[in-house]
């Protein structure tokens, strides 16, 4: 294109282009750009003319170029496709009226800040420094499939996809920079997307920010984030899923936080980490997830979600925490447990114990393995279920040790003041010795330890009956009392 041919408009740009100026077509600071289709000719530029000055335009020795245009209305088609552009592109709060198209291009550096488009094709874009889509409207597909940017990608406020296609069947998802490489941060707070925002496989050098964001996909997927690599922390605080929430198989060495942040997905999963390996998993303050919860076989240094998180349905087969955060009584941990959508899950009650132990809650650890043991008796036929009931009534499957103290003091009480009042006849009277109500009955409860006195009296009616009582709750009581010793000795 010749430079006879340029608009004045475009000769403004044309111009400043060699020393990398800016021009402001803007008439005040706070202009929409959403309104860009009623500017004049004064204030629109061709993509064409804009893609021949990128690639053939002058430059001057000692001086940067660079295009740097701030509310235009940008005609036709900006294609760049395979280009190799070494100047920076900044085109802010101006309105494409077509999609640019950048795929396999190469550039310097991107900034769209505040434009209005329809879509954005770039997949495979190569960005040296940033690219910047911050506060930009974007009715159509935002394509970053496989881009390599060397700095940032900024989503700041950014609005992408229509609202009134999201979650809908078969839709194209709206922002897809799925198995990108970003150097550094992708900075994405306060983000909207209609419709699912796709970034499986893709490597990120930093961290990822979608505090604030709003993903709504309504009955389909909100975030597709399967294999994603981060290489600090992922925060999503105060951010709003409507749709699945899909982190299956991403590695995040930092905190995954997502505090306060509310999940919906009626009838479907809400949240799926599954095989997901994080510092740590905050779902601090979060209102209960409507949707089930999959953590199987993943592992967290620590995992902070208080009771209240859960709901009714969750998948944690596998799922692998040190510490457990807040610490509460494990009376109100328990429960999510029996929520297991896949029934009793020893595995998952030894791993509630384990994270109680490593802060040294001893008590809340046994009572978790007692309800281990009631849970599992569920699942014993009949003979089975009838011998757990025994050790548990009488020594708690011995996490409760004074339950058989207490068993054995009433018992010996009772047979204490029934003998007392009605002492057995001895059997030699001659050779019988003095007859001691409490050695006894001792002697009929305890199976080993004797004291003389059972085989020299010999018991009539009620008494002996109640002599067999006490011989037959004092072996139960035993070998019950045995079994849960030998228990816990294991456990020690």
């Amino acid at each position: 294109m010749e430079i006879i041919e340029l608009t004045p408009a475009e000769r403004r740009v044309w111009d400043a282009f060699p020393r990398g100026e800016g021009v402001d077509f803007r008439e005040h600071p706070d202009e929409d750009p959403a309104a860009g289709s009623s500017w004049g000719p004064e204030r629109t530029l061709r993509a064409e003319a804009l893609a021949a000055l990128l690639l053939t335009g002058p430059t001057r020795d000692g001086q940067v170029a660079g295009l740097n245009v701030r509310g235009a209305r940008i005609t036709g088609k900006l294609v760049l496709k395979y280009a190799d552009v070494d100047h920076a592109i900044r085109l802010r709060a101006c309105l494409f009226e077509r999609k640019p198209v950048l795929f396999g291009a190469r550039l310097r550096a991107l900034s769209l800040t505040d434009s209005v488009l329809p879509g954005l094709t770039a997949s495979t874009l190569t960005v040296d420094l940033a690219l910047r889509l911050a506060c930009c409207r974007i009715t159509g597909p935002v394509r970053l499939a496989g881009a390599r940017i060397g700095g940032g990608f900024f989503l700041k406020k950014a609005v992408i996809g229509d609202p009134d296609t999201a979650g809908r069947e078969g839709e194209e998802p709206p922002l897809q920079f799925n198995h990108a490489h970003i150097g550094t941060d992708v900075i994405a707070a306060g983000l909207t997307v209609h419709g699912q925002t796709r970034i499986n496989g893709a490597t990120v050098g930093g961290r990822i920010n979608l505090d604030d964001a709003r993903l709504l996909a309504p009955g389909g997927t909100a975030l597709h984030a399967e294999t994603l690599t981060v290489g600090t922390d992922l925060r999503a605080m105060r951010m709003q899923a409507r749709g699945r929430v899909n982190l299956t198989g991403s590695r995040i060495p930092g905190q995954l936080n997502l505090a306060y942040a509310s999940f919906a997905n009626p009838g479907g999963v809400a949240l799926r980490a599954s095989s997901c390996t994080a510092g740590e998993l905050w779902l601090r303050e979060c209102p209960t997830l409507q949707g089930s919860v999959n953590l199987r076989r993943s592992t967290f240094d620590l995992l902070h979600v208080p009771p209240t998180a859960w709901p009714d349905r969750i998948r944690v087969d596998g799922l692998t925490y040190r510490t457990l955060a807040p610490h509460l009584p494990a009376e109100e941990r328990l429960p999510a447990l029996e929520r297991e959508e896949s029934g009793y899950l020893p595995y998952a009650y030894e791993q509630l114990a384990a994270a109680y132990l490593t802060v040294g809650d001893e008590a809340a650890a046994r009572t978790v393995q007692l309800a281990k043991l009631r849970r599992h008796r569920g699942t014993l036929p009949r003979h089975g279920r009838l011998w757990g009931l025994l050790q548990d009534a009488t020594v708690g499957y011995g996490f409760r040790p004074l339950r058989a103290a207490l068993w054995l003091l009433a018992l010996l009480l009772t047979g204490s003041v029934a003998y007392g009042m009605r002492p057995p006849p001895p059997l030699k009277p001659d050779e019988a010795p003095e007859f001691n109500p409490v050695f006894y009955t001792l002697d009929l409860m305890l199976p080993i330890i004797g004291f003389g006195q059972e085989q020299a009296f010999a018991p009539r009616g009620w008494a002996q009956w109640l002599s067999y009582l006490l011989i037959v709750t004092g072996w139960v009581l035993a070998t019950t009392t045995a079994a849960g010793i030998s228990r816990s000795l294991r456990r020690q």
